[in-house]
């Protein structure tokens, strides 16, 4: 039976025609913008099981290696809990805010994240400026003039960064750190929610510490060797997957940077400055549908168990207008090695030397 509302929908739109407004587009999206508390609960219960599983087979299994593979899988499994405090923080999850906000919390802990501090950077700063230079800071790219002021240790930073092998090491300490666990609390943004929600994840990393030495002491292992392989690495690995997540949402040699807000305004930027990142083998399931992100940004309302059929509909309804890339290694790689820097006067990205590695971006009208 052909649903109601589907046939309310425009053909697809002439690439040549200009964008409708976003509230025309999100109109589009409106009937899966539903949410339901069960499964939210259910996804959040099962995503606990298998990190409270993969921590216990990291104490129990013998081998250093299957030890180290829990760890890994651990912290896969904090990144699929941050996706779900994520949806909570945009309070997408369930159609209770009150809720919403303790769900989150309770996703955010195994990631450190203080959900405070995460609600303010993410959906008032990134997702309501993305990809304005001076205000969204997620992965913003230097000038040649930036980057050239830069002390010598501060342009290898960059360096690292922006290699392609680094994206865990640029989370930890330019967003993690800086901008939420190890912020400057004398801001005037400061509020005491920021304090309670640090002490919160510290209070679980506590827990976490002194849960894993008690089970070296009564099972006779190498206390170092549990910290390592149930605590350090999937947090490690977890930084690694949000830095990568968080770079290939944004960076691509098809999306622009702008630094004039009214020129930024005109771009329609929940569309043109987000990328659809497409994975074989169910992978983008696994990771909870985080990279079907153009819908997202068009309605942050839409639940994860959604966002799947939402991009197909504005992929079908806007073709040509959504950037769509199949993950390769080589694709990133290749992203990594072109966009190091942003030149705004030819709205192109730079390698190191300003030489320009996309093809300038043209101007909205």
């Amino acid at each position: 039976m052909t649903n109601p509302i589907d046939t309310a929908l425009p053909e697809p739109l002439h690439p040549d025609e200009p964008l409708p407004h976003r509230k025309v587009i999100r109109s589009w999206l409106l009937p899966l913008a539903e949410r339901t508390t069960v499964r939210a609960l259910v996804l959040l219960a099962i995503d606990y099981a298998l990190f409270g599983a993969l921590l216990s087979g990291v104490v129990m299994l013998k081998s250093f290696w299957l030890k180290t593979l829990c760890g890994l899988a651990a912290g896969f499994v904090i990144g699929r809990l941050f996706i779900i405090g994520h949806d909570a923080c945009h309070q997408s999850l369930t159609p209770h805010r009150r809720l919403n906000k303790w769900l989150g919390r309770i996703a955010f802990l195994p990631s450190l994240t203080p959900y405070s501090l995460w609600d303010m950077g993410h959906n008032v700063v990134h997702h309501g400026f993305t990809n304005l230079k001076g205000v969204d800071f997620v992965w913003a790219p230097l000038t040649q003039a930036e980057y050239d002021a830069l002390s010598p240790s501060r342009r290898l930073m960059e360096r690292v960064y922006r290699s392609g092998w680094a994206p865990g090491v640029y989370y930890m300490v330019e967003i993690w750190w800086h901008r939420m666990v190890g912020r400057d609390k004398t801001s005037n943004a400061e509020r005491p929610v920021f304090s309670r929600d640090c002490g919160l994840i510290g209070g679980f990393a506590l827990a976490w510490v002194v849960a894993l030495v008690g089970a070296a002491l009564v099972t006779d292992q190498s206390i170092a060797l549990l910290l390592g392989a149930a605590f350090v690495v999937p947090l490690l690995f977890w930084f690694a997957m949000i830095g990568f997540v968080v770079y290939v949402h944004h960076t691509h040699v098809k999306v622009s940077w702008h630094d004039d807000r009214a020129t930024w305004q005109r771009a329609q930027p929940f569309v043109s400055t987000t990328v659809h990142l497409t994975f074989p083998m169910q992978i983008g399931a696994l990771m909870h549908h985080i990279m079907e992100h153009t819908a997202h940004h068009v309605d942050m309302s839409i639940p994860l168990y959604k966002l799947k059929a939402a991009q197909a509909r504005i992929e079908d309804l806007l073709p040509s207008r959504i950037v769509v890339q199949r993950f390769s290694w080589r694709w990133y790689f290749g992203t990594a090695r072109r966009c190091k820097l942003y030149d705004f006067t030819r709205k192109c990205w730079t390698d190191f030397q300003g030489r320009a590695t996309s093809a300038p971006r043209a101007l909205p009208a």
